[in-house]
């Protein structure tokens, strides 16, 4: 087990926390602490730590042994963990792929020697759900090589000299009695160079900031949280070339009156008590543009009204969703005199007991003064 920390307090949950709060919960860990992002000392380690306690609150028979037994509660007869934590299927699995693009993996799952991966976010409506974005502008800086240096990190008209201690080749090693010990060097740090003038540009580093502007494509049908991910926008790898990849999390933004059940959206639609008794043919909003729908007679509060193919479409093609319309009856707060007398005409033939009529303040005065 990595941590003995308390798994809810690691993804700030309480214990009675729905499955759809500990995802979200975890995807914001995992953005915050992912080591291509966050170069922290400690980000590698709370970002494992985040994945470690989804994997158990994520999946109802570990979560039930935690929440009884605690981390021992997760250990089998023999006392060996019985998590299986890989942390690449685990964010790929949160952040799920999209048109062949998946979440990130790392650049040590790209080719050898490839650069580091960037990742970024970008907010989009459900009208953009449900058409697609064409080249979408998305601006972010990246470091890369520096131009004056050609990423050497020397002086131009200078080059690195090879390290003495190491002879170039960035390990040194020491016997101590039988055993050689192999560590990197101290004085290159492993580069196997020693720059003696400096890039006046790039301080020695070999890299410099470089903003960049690109246009992305959305499919339709993405999901809130989804990766697009775009070759040989991360960071060039060791040698310059080989850049890893830009992974660009869409957010979906709240819509004002439609919510998303998967490929289905949902409307709340409120509509009149004699419009749910009689039926009637009612007017509502969809993505695209008005259509009628037919409320059937005696239709009760929260009854749902479906148009077929006015939802969203399915990610890697197929049928799109529905709307779902969901009946609010509407009741009146104000009544006119004739609506009131006609519903206690109604209410008569029901034999309801309701309450008697208003009757004004100087009638009332009239009745008590006699």
């Amino acid at each position: 087990m990595a941590t003995t920390r308390d798994y809810y307090e690691i993804l700030n949950l309480e214990r009675d926390a729905r499955a759809d709060q500990v995802k979200h919960a975890y995807r914001k860990m995992a953005v915050k602490y992912h080591p291509d992002k966050n170069k922290s000392d400690n980000a590698e380690a709370k970002f494992k730590e985040a994945a470690e306690a989804y994997e158990v609150l994520a999946d109802p028979k570990k979560r039930q042994l935690y929440d009884q037994y605690g981390h021992e509660g997760l250990r089998d007869t023999s006392g060996h963990d019985v998590t299986h934590m890989n942390v690449g299927d685990i964010f790929n699995d949160i952040f799920g792929d999209v048109m062949g693009f998946g979440g990130r993996r790392g650049a040590q799952q790209g080719h050898p020697g490839s650069g580091d991966n960037l990742m970024m976010q970008v907010e989009i409506s459900l009208e953009d759900v449900a058409k697609g974005v064409d080249k979408m502008e998305v601006k972010f800086t990246r470091q890369d090589v520096c131009s004056k240096c050609s990423g050497n990190g020397a002086k131009p008209g200078t080059k690195p000299a090879s390290c003495v201690m190491c002879g170039g080749h960035g390990k040194v090693a020491s016997r101590q009695g039988m055993f050689q010990m192999v560590r990197t060097c101290p004085r290159c740090q492993g580069s196997g160079q020693i720059i003696g003038d400096k890039c006046a540009t790039c301080g020695g580093e070999g890299r410099t900031p470089l903003k960049r502007t690109i246009r992305i494509s959305i499919p339709p049908g993405i999901q809130d949280g989804q990766m697009v991910r775009i070759a040989g926008e991360g960071e060039p790898g060791p040698d310059g070339t080989n850049h890893g990849y830009l992974d660009v999390e869409v957010l979906v933004a709240s819509h004002s009156i439609f919510t998303r059940q998967g490929d289905d959206i949902v409307l709340q639609m409120p509509v009149t008590f004699a419009q749910a008794a009689l039926g009637a043919s009612v007017e509502v909003p969809t993505l695209n543009g008005r259509k009628d729908i037919d409320v059937q007679r005696g239709s009760q509060h929260a009854d749902v009204c479906r148009l077929t193919g006015e939802g969203l479409p399915r990610l890697r093609g197929g049928r799109r969703g529905d709307l779902l319309v969901v009946l609010k009856i509407d009741i009146p707060r104000k009544l006119t005199e004739q609506q009131e007398q006609l519903l206690r005409e109604f209410a008569e033939t029901e034999h309801d007991n309701v309450i008697g009529a208003r009757r004004s303040f100087w009638e009332k005065i009239k009745e008590t003064l006699g």
